[in-house]
Formats: C-alpha cells, structure tokens, sequence
C-alpha cells in the first residue's frame, strides 16, 4: 500500500479556479514587456486627511510664562514711569530748591502723583502686561503709604465743642450776602475772613453780625465770635501791608488766641515759583507765634502755600494743621471751580481737631475750609 503525503501547497480559490502560490505570475499579453510589474492602482478611497490642508511642522511646545521683566519698548515704559513716580514720592526732600524754587513747588504738587496709578494700571491691562501691572500696584502701595495718616486721623470720638471756618471771600466778590449764607450753614462760632474790602464790608457785618455778636477787623482781615473777645492788636509781619490780627477769645474751655493771617501771593512763571516774600512774611509769623503766651492757639487764613511745602515746616513745628489729626484728606481749596492744592488752614496748639471739611464754592476764587474743634 502506498504512502500518501499531505500537500504542502493547498490550493487557493481566486475567483473561479484555482491556482498554484508558488508559480509566477503568469504573462499578460497585452503587456508589450513582459518583466514589466504592473503598478498598483491608486486608492480611489479618500482617507481622512484626504481633504485637510497640509499640517503644521513640528510642534515648537508651549510659549515660555512670562518672566518679570518687560519684553516690549512700551512695557518698560509703563515700568519706568511707575518706578521714577515712586522715587519722586519717597525722594521729593532730596530735590533742591534752587534754581526756582523747584523743590517747593515739587512738595505742593505730590498728591497729584495718585492719578498715575489707576492710568498705569489701565494701560498694563490693556497691554495684559504683568511686569507693568505689578509696578502700577507698587506705586499705589508707596502712595498710600506716604499720604494715608491724611485719611486715617481722627478724633477718637471726642465731641467738638467749638466750629471755626476760614475763608478768603475775595476782593471782587459779587454776593457777599451769598458767600455769608454758605458760611453760617456750618453753624460756626468763628468765622474769619480775608480781603474783606472796605466796600463789602457793611454787606459782610449785616449779615454775620446777627449770629455772631462779637469782632474785630484789621486792614483787609476780620473776625467774628459767638463767644467774647477780649483782646485785638494788629500783628505786623509784613510792613506795609494791614492783613494780619490777634484776637483773644474767651472761648467754651478757656482763653483763645485767634490768629486771622493773609500771606501775600506766589506766582509760577519762567523763572520758577516765587516765594520770596510770602516765606518772608512765614518767618515773620514763625517768630511772632515764639513769643505767644496763650497755651490754646488759633491760626486762621489764606497762607498762598500748602502746608506740605517744605517752608513750612517751621509752623508746622509749632502748630498742626487740623486736616492731619481730623482724617479729613486733602481738603483742596483753591481755585474754587476746581480745587488743586489747599492753600487756606486751620492749625491748632493745645486744641483737638475732630473734623475738617470744605464748604461749597461761594462767588470766590477759594473755596471755604471748616473744622470741628475740642478747645
């Protein structure tokens, strides 16, 4: 019997007969070469990217974060304006005074720094710059440090016993009775008033005198009282010039001494700012207050200068001006149609501030300053 061996080459069904895998292809006849292998057929299928434009090359990663330091011009900018704003806030002492008085006028001027941050700030935003936006945030931190006993006084609840309101009315002051009606609507005990003309002033007594029974008036400054006054002279700390008084009052806790003082005008030109004769005058006024002898002192009046200027800081040595102690803020009176700087005070010795504010515009060029007094 013979052996039967299995194929090791099964056929293969290929569509109606049966072929042999290992045998060559056979030959096409209309094929004019014959070891030519035909190309296969294009995919007519369309794969997936078949409509895709083509990609993207490699992948470069994720954009680095942003470091601390600006990378655009108007980055370091916004950066530069907020640092060199800082310095001025915390250096403005270091800047000379010549030429120009320079320095003076710098020391006015410095609550107008605060606008730069909330404008920094905007423009950082708008630029979605960090680094710019982080010295914006700084600077507001170096400004409110610098100015916030400004707004963060007070009293610690003492009750005022005694309302005083200073105010230059103006020598071409249309309505005095006006002006006056504003005055009295703080309900003062005194009221002093500079450049108070000899023409206005019949218009100024009949309408505060009713109120305020007692006063004096030296020159171009006046005063009055609810309470007495015992004393007036005139103090001369400008010659030839009548603008400046001493009253004792017998005030609610005792004896007053009531200063009413006009400083005369600066003036901001080509050549700087001119103090030369009002600091005079503030020397004047410095040595007159050494000699006073009353322990509780009053200081009222249109002093043409913020008491943040360096000039004066010999009166400041001696007498507080209200808005520091009250937490009353700037208190901006001049010019009235839209206060810049605060020019008329109310500073104190032995007496308590416990509120300062501003009145509203009256038909002057100032605008009037009050205060809530523990005297």
């Amino acid at each position: 019997m013979s052996k039967v061996y299995e194929d090791p080459y099964p056929d293969v069904y290929i569509g109606g007969g049966f072929s042999d895998p290992t045998a060559p292809p056979a030959a096409d006849p209309d094929d004019p070469d014959p070891e030519h292998e035909p190309e296969p057929e294009p995919d007519t299928e369309p794969g997936p990217q078949a409509d895709q434009a083509p990609g993207p090359g490699p992948d470069p990663g994720p954009e680095p974060a942003p470091g601390f330091l600006p990378r655009h011009p108007a980055d370091r900018v916004l950066g530069a304006v907020a640092v060199a704003t800082g310095l001025v806030l915390l250096g403005h002492s270091l800047v000379p005074n010549t030429p120009g008085n320079l320095g003076s006028l710098l020391d006015t001027a410095l609550p107008w720094t605060g606008p730069a941050v909330p404008a920094l700030l905007l423009a950082a935003l708008i630029r979605r710059s960090r680094p710019a936006g982080i010295a914006a945030l700084l600077l507001g931190a170096v400004w409110a440090a610098v100015f916030a006993p400004l707004f963060l006084g007070g009293s610690d609840g003492a009750a005022p016993n005694l309302t005083v309101v200073t105010h230059n009315v103006g020598a071409a002051n249309p309505d005095p009775a006006g002006t006056v009606r504003t005055l009295l609507a703080a309900r003062p005990d005194l009221v002093a008033l500079e450049e108070v003309t000899d023409k206005a002033l019949p218009a100024y007594r009949k309408a505060l005198d009713r109120r305020l029974p007692h006063s004096v008036r030296v020159g171009t400054v006046a005063l009055w009282s609810r309470f007495p006054i015992t004393e007036s002279r005139r103090v001369t700390i400008d010659p030839g010039w009548s603008r400046s008084l001493r009253a004792l009052v017998q005030g609610p806790g005792g004896p007053l001494a009531v200063y009413v003082v006009h400083l005369p005008s600066v003036r901001v030109g080509a050549a700087g700012f001119a103090t030369d004769r009002r600091d005079e005058t503030l020397d004047a006024l410095v040595r007159t207050l050494d000699g006073e002898r009353q322990r509780k002192v009053l200081l009222l009046g249109d002093l043409n200068g913020s008491t943040a200027d360096r000039v004066f800081a010999p009166l400041t040595d001696r007498l507080t001006p209200v808005e520091e102690k009250s937490g009353a803020g700037f208190g901006f009176s001049w010019p009235a149609a839209f206060p810049l700087a605060r020019i008329d005070h109310i500073l104190t010795r032995g007496v308590t501030p416990t509120d300062a504010w501003t009145l509203p515009a009256t038909g002057s060029d100032h605008r009037p300053v009050a205060a809530g007094l523990r005297a």
